[in-house]
């Protein structure tokens, strides 16, 4: 195929597949260090573009690795005494070299187009020894899609000094059921960042993550940005349980309410002594429709530990659209202004790429 047919063809995915430019999906692949696409049940792409880095469709690497059954499927949720979904079909397996750094992220898409489709799926990420990787992963469906159902089962395995910062963008549509489940074990010395961001209306979305401490010096910090609408339902949180000496964990959660529920829950729970854990909960109502629910939970088994936790709900202050009214603002462009001052993606972490093209899609709600 010659370079213009190559083009044509390229043109003609981002066009069927547009949705998932809002999710920070590129098809051309800039600034990207791997892919995969799976379309329904349909693996469209799987590929890594960075030595060190394998990319593959989780049945291909059961199959082509017996340890990844023997030592990862399944065995994050064994360690919280949780079942999980064993019929799925898809999903993406993901292993980061031991030593290796990656500067760009790895993008993964997973795509809803069949009406009543329930996509289920299996997912496992696995950073090793001392390796740093970031993921973007974006869901999403398309514009003709009615009545579909997304379940995804996600273990992420991060090894002794390992860094893995996992970012997930929901943009579903409002009769769309979400329900991600995921299990983090993070060993000596290794980090966790988790960051979830929702931005367009959706029928319901049930997500609880919960992410084991199990070495020392090990951190996570969680994040997620929430903007919920008339007839959306989020129910959202992370629970983080830390379980060796010198462990730390930070949950924040920012959600803007446009009229729908919002619950958003964390949990750190102290199974050592000698850890610290924070948690952080803001909600904005911008109408009298909608619910804000905020359940932040503690719990130690041991005194020395250092558990703390903060919440505010409220709305927009008067006094701060006139003072920006004073400075010639309209008042639909200084609200907005406030929100997006409030939602402050600087809480995700991101490197600067991601955290552009966040920002790109921030700007399109």
């Amino acid at each position: 195929m010659d370079m213009k047919n190559v083009k044509n063809a390229m043109e003609k995915k981002m066009k069927e597949f547009e949705e998932a430019n809002y999710v920070g999906y590129d098809f051309n692949e800039k600034q990207r260090a791997g892919s995969f696409f799976q379309k329904d049940n349909e693996i469209l792409l799987s590929k890594s573009l960075y030595e060190g880095i394998e990319i593959l469709a989780i049945e291909e690497a059961i199959k082509k690795y017996p340890e990844v059954k023997e030592k990862y499927y399944g065995k994050g949720f064994e360690k919280i005494s949780i079942d999980f979904e064993k019929e799925t079909e898809g999903g993406y397996f993901i292993r980061v070299k031991k030593g290796v750094k990656v500067i760009f992220p790895i993008q993964v898409c997973l795509y809803l187009k069949k009406n009543n489709f329930k996509q289920k799926i299996h997912n496992i990420v696995v950073v090793e020894e001392k390796a740093e990787v970031y993921i973007i992963t974006g869901c999403t469906n398309a514009k003709e899609t009615e009545n579909a159902y997304h379940l995804g089962i996600s273990e992420f395995f991060v090894h002794s000094g390992g860094f893995l910062n996992f970012t997930m963008i929901h943009s579903w549509k409002e009769d769309i059921t979400v329900e991600p489940k995921g299990v983090t074990v993070v060993e000596k010395d290794g980090i966790f960042v988790s960051n979830y961001i929702s931005l367009k209306p959706v029928k319901k979305i049930t997500m609880y993550p919960c992410t084991i401490l199990e070495g020392e010096n090990s951190k996570a910090r969680f994040s997620s940005i929430i903007i919920s609408y008339p007839n959306s339902y989020h129910d959202v949180g992370s629970k983080c349980i830390l379980a060796n000496k010198n462990t730390s964990a930070e949950i924040i959660s920012r959600s803007v309410n446009y009229g729908g529920t919002v619950i958003a829950r964390g949990h750190i729970k102290a199974i050592s002594p000698y850890v610290r854990g924070h948690l952080e909960c803001k909600g904005l109502l911008l109408t009298e429709k909608g619910t804000i629910y905020a359940i932040p939970e503690l719990e130690t088994l041991y005194q020395d530990v250092d558990l703390t936790h903060e919440a505010a709900i409220g709305k927009i202050k008067k006094e701060e659209i006139e003072y920006l009214a004073s400075r010639g603002i309209p008042e639909e462009e200084a609200q907005s202004l406030i929100i997006r001052g409030f939602i402050n993606i600087e809480i995700l972490g991101l490197p600067d790429i991601i955290e552009k093209e966040i920002t790109k899609i921030l700007n399109k709600i």
